[in-house]
């Protein structure tokens, strides 16, 4: 009963890289996430360039309300056709930005989504830039900044200027495109008699974690590209890191924060030689970049360097912009696409391109369903041969099993035998689900992640495919109960559909005779329907149509197979004439 047990092992197997092969890969083939010993910085004649470690300040108050804190201090506005909100002239913080395309839930009246926030409110969240050095009275985050204009957007920049007492002046050019990247030129002119060392820096600033959670399927947190590579580091890798700080060096790339929607990061101009640096302390995130040497500046001399920060939505055609012709590198990497990436991005694309046809993203999912089924079309063929000669097969292997009950060793020999005159292979039929296994995974990356997909609705009760199939609830809701279903009994329309249409294509299968290999058929289907309720409804769409799409196949192959219907005519026959001897 050797076949009996691999075909159990075999759909065993695959219920374990459907749904344990994050936790497999996390074991033996872990994401590249580097944590290297601190970076050494390198020496210069009257000084050294830093880390970092003078550039953050002390903790500052996390109680303030928001309204106060935009109310606090002098601003200029920023306006583009993608954000909304000020730069705070005291520290040149970019602290206020309102993300006008996506809002925080699916009503319209709802609010645009806050990224960043001032210094001292309970979600602050912000980027500065300034300069460190030596022989030199730097700006800090105090220093109040007098602008060239009142107002930032795609068609005017505004320069920020400060002059200290020595007459070295600080200028940070602002300039700002109609996506979600402003670019800081930093100016130094050195005008005292002696010579001066300075270096620039960017800061992002967070108050606490990313409330979305870090999980093995989505990286939230600290990550960037150092040196080509692309790097995550979880929370967790920065608190126990030696004094809270886990630094690189790099030539080009960027640094960050990345949400499961949102991003934030400082890009570096890529052909100098920076520190880049995560930090945190009292309950603090920091994401750093400076130059690792500092720059000498005569009397009478100036330096300039520009730097830029992403602050948006992780939209995928914008990201890729960036990445390809913007030349930040690997930018449109951000997002998470996971092992079968060379999988999930053309499929994007392919998604992204039907929801433009349609103008509905579940009919931009059935039509991917569709071309997924078609590209897999000779596989199914192969899948549907294997499964149409197993059952024309099985009234002998159910007479061997029964001749042979008693000597187990024999009933192998004569299965194996038979399985060889046959030409048939029991395991053939467990292909195309291996297939479908990168597939499916890419296909959850693309439509867990891409935003694009957000409060996205389909028709009737699915107003948003991004979460889970809310019906259940709803149902609930419109008994007036006031329960709250917990996640494991909340049990959709969608997922039952999924359940149901996989027991149909169970039973066009041929049927197994062992009555443990019935039971673990049996249960499959419905095992997988729980499994499925709390993903999101837009991949219950995707499965729920794959399904149905190989049930119609399944009806018109048994239909045209040349096999299936000898072996139907003949099981009408015989039906027949037990009916016909029943009847005399």
């Amino acid at each position: 009963m050797d076949d009996k047990r691999n075909l159990i092992f075999a759909v065993l197997l695959t219920g374990l890289i459907l749904f344990g092969w994050p936790y497999v890969a996390s074991m033996f083939f872990p994401t590249p996430t580097v944590v290297e010993a601190p970076a050494k910085t390198e020496a210069v004649a009257a000084g050294t360039a830093t880390t970092g470690a003078a550039i953050t300040s002390a903790a500052a108050p996390k109680n303030v309300p928001l309204g106060d804190a935009l109310k606090g201090s002098a601003r200029i506005l920023v306006e583009t056709p993608k954000l909304k909100g000020s730069v705070n002239l005291e520290g040149a913080r970019i602290d206020d930005l309102l993300l006008l395309a996506h809002r925080t839930e699916l009503a319209k009246e709802s609010p645009p989504v806050r990224l960043f926030a001032p210094s001292g409110t309970a979600k602050a969240h912000f980027a500065r830039f300034g300069w460190v050095g030596s022989g030199v009275t730097l700006p800090d985050d105090k220093t109040v900044w007098t602008p060239s204009a009142n107002k930032l957007t795609p068609e005017t920049p505004v320069t920020l200027s400060w002059t200290n007492a020595e007459n070295q002046k600080f200028d940070i050019i602002l300039s700002v495109d109609k996506d979600y990247l402003i670019s800081a030129e930093q100016r130094f002119t050195n005008g005292a008699a002696i010579e001066a060392q300075v270096a620039p820096f960017g800061l992002l600033s967070r108050n606490g974690q990313s409330p979305d959670p870090d999980s093995w399927n989505i990286h939230v947190g600290p990550m960037g590209v150092f040196d080509g590579k692309i790097v995550n580091v979880n929370y967790d890798d920065v608190i126990e890191a030696p004094k809270g700080e886990v630094d690189y060096t790099t030539t080009g790339g960027w640094l960050g924060e990345t949400e499961k929607y949102w991003l934030a990061a400082l890009v570096p101009d890529q052909k100098v030689k920076t520190n880049a640096s995560f930090k945190t302390a009292d309950g603090y995130y920091w994401s750093q970049m400076v130059n690792a040497t500092q720059s000498k500046v005569a009397p009478g001399e100036s330096i300039t360097q520009t730097s830029r920060l992403f602050a948006g939505a992780k939209e995928v055609e914008t990201l890729d912009m960036y990445a390809n012709k913007q030349g930040i590198p690997l930018l449109d990497y951000s997002i998470d696409w996971g092992w079968f990436w060379f999988i999930a991005i053309p499929f994007f694309w392919i998604l992204h391109w039907l929801f433009g046809v349609f103008g509905n993203f579940g009919v931009a999912i059935i039509g991917l369903t569709i071309i997924v089924r078609l590209f897999m079309f000779p596989v199914a063929q192969k899948q549907f041969a294997s499964m149409a000669q197993m059952r024309v097969v099985q009234p002998k292997m159910k007479a061997v099993q029964e001749r042979w009950k008693d000597d187990k060793p024999r009933m192998q020999q004569e299965m194996m035998k038979l399985y060889k005159d046959e030409k048939v292979n029991p395991l053939a039929g467990c292909l195309p689900i291996v297939l479908q296994i990168p597939i499916f995974f890419a296909l959850y990356k693309i439509l867990m992640l891409s935003i694009e997909m957000r409060h996205q609705p389909f028709a009737l009760w699915l107003k948003d495919l991004s979460v889970p199939d809310p019906s259940a609830h709803l149902l609930f809701d419109m008994l007036g109960t006031g329960i709250t279903l917990p996640a494991f009994l909340a049990i959709g329309v969608l997922p039952i559909l999924l359940g149901v249409t996989m027991w149909l294509m169970q039973k066009l299968n041929p049927q197994p005779m062992d009555e443990v290999q019935k039971q673990v058929f049996a249960i499959m289907p419905w095992f997988l329907m729980f499994i499925m309720a709390p993903f999101a409804a837009g991949l219950q769409l995707y499965w729920v149509m794959s399904n149905l799409v190989s049930i119609a196949q399944q009806k018109w192959l048994y239909s045209r197979h040349p096999i299936l219907k000898q072996q139907a005519a003949k099981d009408a026959e015989e039906k027949a004439a037990t009916k016909a001897k029943a009847g005399t």
